[in-house]
């Protein structure tokens, strides 16, 4: 945890890892993911719709058991349970378990990821890395502003995808 708080120890490679790390964590936030799924489902065609109404489908659904397990567990933030961990300019205070940012962009994308893949089978290992790249930066982006643990951001990418592969299993295919 304090490594990925920590970040490079490169100065040059720090500053760059530092804005794309405080950028993309607001992919994970619930403006971001709802609105740009509910975009795609109202502007998108074929599966690209489909996808749309997925992710907005499993975005919703997954902030369910965030919310009950969040209220439950009230489990410390790092910065708030551990000295010397780095936070962003606006910490928050409630419950760290699980990552509500690490589960709404992985139910946001695995269901794109899914209609890429069958649109444009092709470049499967490129829409994978994307992928990857995009959630995992989330998640360590959540450590790196001492906002949760590793447990915490595992935690969110187990849900939100699987609260996604629901979603693509029960609208359509």
């Amino acid at each position: 945890m304090l490594w990925l708080n920590r970040g490079p120890a490169s100065v040059k490679l720090a500053a760059v890892v530092r804005r794309w790390l405080s950028t993309v964590t607001h992919m994970g936030g619930a403006t971001f993911t709802l609105s740009a799924s509910l975009l795609l489902a109202l502007l998108g065609e074929g599966a690209w719709e489909l996808a749309g109404w997925q992710s907005l489908a499993a975005v919703v659904v997954s902030h369910i058991p965030v919310a009950v397990v969040k209220r439950t567990l009230k489990r410390l933030r790092p910065y708030q349970a551990i000295e010397g961990v780095r936070t962003g300019k606006s910490p928050l205070a409630d419950s760290s378990f699980p990552s509500g940012h690490t589960t709404a962009v992985f139910a946001w994308i695995v269901p794109l990821a899914y209609a890429a893949a069958s649109e444009l089978p092709a470049w499967l290992p490129l829409i994978v890395a994307v992928a990857v790249l995009i959630a995992g930066s989330v998640g360590w982006s959540r450590m790196y502003l001492g906002l949760h643990y590793p447990s915490d951001v595992g935690a969110g990418a187990l849900l939100g995808t699987l609260t996604a592969l629901l979603a693509i299993s029960f609208i359509g295919s």
